[in-house]
Formats: structure tokens, sequence, C-alpha cells
């Protein structure tokens, strides 16, 4: 499945870039693997065509348990080198199972303000 999304990639002329509600990141997988070394992608998605968005500058990232009630429960989180424009691959280590959730923000060339959005996923084992 992920090698059909990398051949629909797509760019979009910033002059047509519109609102930052317009905008949404999508979790590839909603679950992951609990543990150490858990690998999260995730893609930022033109929500007006379906596309994905390629020149966006990530700023801001963030993983916590706050959806189970735990948000001082966090865990480390490293942005890894993706070959899919688009797409974020996240390194982390899960240490328990249940809901996290993963805060990005970005920039994006052509909107005058960042975007910002949590996402849910589930850690199991």
């Amino acid at each position: 499945m992920l090698l059909l999304m990398g051949t629909g990639v797509a760019v979009a002329s910033s002059s047509s870039r519109g609102s930052p509600d317009h905008y949404a990141f999508e979790l590839v997988e909603r679950e992951v693997k609990q543990g150490s070394g858990t690998t999260i992608l995730v893609r930022l998605v033109d929500e007006r065509t379906g596309k994905v968005v390629p020149d966006a500058v990530l700023f801001i990232s963030r993983i916590d348990m706050s959806p189970d009630g735990m948000g001082s429960m966090t865990a480390p989180l490293e942005l890894q080198a993706d070959t899919l424009p688009g797409y974020y691959r996240f390194e982390t280590d899960l240490s328990m199972e249940g809901a996290w959730a993963l805060t990005l923000a970005a920039k994006i060339p052509g909107l005058p303000s960042p975007i910002q959005r949590r996402l849910v996923l589930q850690a199991v084992p």
C-alpha cells in the first residue's frame, strides 16, 4: 500500500495553497508495536485534492499518553530521514500499551500561518 501512495505524489503550487484548515496530518497506520524502536509514519495531505504536500517544514513534534489521561507520560521522538516527499517517519520508544497522542506543527510555504494537528495512535503488544 505504501508503494502505491508513493507513486501518486504530486507537487502543489504555492499560489493555490489556501487556508491552513485545508491541510491535515494523517497516520499511515493507526496501530503500532509497543516497545523500543517503534516507527510511526505520517503524511501531510491537502484535503481538497487528497495529494501529499512535499515542501512543508516540520518544527514541533511531541508524543504523550494524554488520550489515556496521562499527559505527563511522554516518549522520545526522533524524526528520521524519509525518501517519500510529504511523509514524516519518526522513531520512538513507547513504554506502555494504550493510546498515544502525536502533536505536529509545520510551516507550509505560501500559507500565512503554520498548521498544528494532534493524531491519536494505539500502541499494541
